[in-house]
């Protein structure tokens, strides 16, 4: 994730003071050690808007992952994915790349070769799932979805990215009850924000927007009380991700790419990519990522 180009990756959860509702909670980043997740959600990782130099390109080597599930979403852009199933896939605005790991996976992404010679625009979030107990260990898997609901009204419209949502649903693989949508407000739109998720958090990608009032700022990820009724809003048009779903009862730990309820665990995965032992990825053997000595991503000293 590291070699991802980004401008700013925070997400925050808000609690204003104005408010009587207790409606929002803010947070510099998850994990932390005050909030490891958002339902599923462990990780979110805002990457871009970038247009590359001509002749340069995102080359994200190959990386492992266990017992979780990464889901990349472009607003712009394109990447290549490979992994040590042998799957490949070019993924591009509108489709959804889910890449579950259970035991564990590599995978590499990279700009397609198309998009390098004027420079590769890219712009996009990728989130991590934690999966839940019972399925931390089962078989890699991936897929990539294109056949997404769009819930539309006169000034706000929502892809469903995952989960059940005003009514629709997304045909994306859930291990774990998970809600996820990419909206957009025209000026003047409002959009309620369904309140069934255990948690539910918003993230302002694009433009403006409001929470019942409060304003969300720019890659903040606001974290909504559970069960509060609320309405987002935009006066000027604005680009908001709505993620959330069950709340786990037993705590997940991240350290670098690997989550787990375990850190024997996560500590066998460390000596095993250190090792060599996770399989390689088929068409891109050359590269990889080394275990860092200090992971930037963790939430356990």
């Amino acid at each position: 994730m590291s070699d991802y180009p980004k401008n700013s990756i925070a997400l925050q959860t808000i609690t204003p003071v104005a408010h009587d509702l207790g409606a929002f909670e803010v947070r510099r980043a998850i994990p932390s050690r005050q909030r490891t997740m958002v339902g599923p959600f462990i990780f979110v990782d805002q990457f871009g808007p970038a247009h590359l130099p001509a002749g340069t390109a995102m080359d994200v080597r190959p990386h492992p992952h266990i017992n979780l599930a990464t889901v990349t979403w472009l607003f712009e852009g394109a990447i290549d994915h490979r992994d040590s199933l042998g799957s490949f896939a070019t993924i591009r605005p509108g489709q959804v790349n889910l890449m579950t790991a259970g035991t564990g996976i590599v995978h590499s992404e990279r700009s397609p070769e198309t998009e390098r010679p004027g420079g590769p625009h890219l712009y996009g979030m990728q989130t991590w799932l934690a999966l839940p107990d019972g399925k931390e260990e089962i078989a890699p898997a991936f897929e990539q979805v294109t056949a997404l609901p769009l819930v539309e009204d006169v000034c706000a419209s929502a892809r469903v990215i995952m989960g059940t949502l005003w009514g629709q649903t997304a045909p994306t693989t859930q291990h774990a009850a998970t809600i996820y949508a990419e909206i957009l407000l025209a000026p003047g739109g409002t959009l309620p924000i369904e309140a069934e998720a255990d948690e539910r958090a918003v993230m302002l990608v694009g433009g403006e927007a409001q929470v019942d009032g409060h304003p969300l700022a720019l890659y903040d990820l606001v974290v909504l009380a559970p069960g509060a009724v609320l309405k987002l809003q935009s006066e000027t048009g604005g680009r908001v991700m709505l993620m959330g779903g069950e709340a786990f009862s037993t705590k997940r730990h991240v350290w670098w790419n690997f989550v787990s309820s375990s850190r024997d665990r996560i500590n066998q995965a460390k000596a095993d990519w250190q090792e060599g032992r996770f399989p390689k990825v088929p068409g891109d053997e050359e590269e990889f990522i080394p275990l860092p000595k200090v992971a930037t991503t963790v939430s356990y000293p």
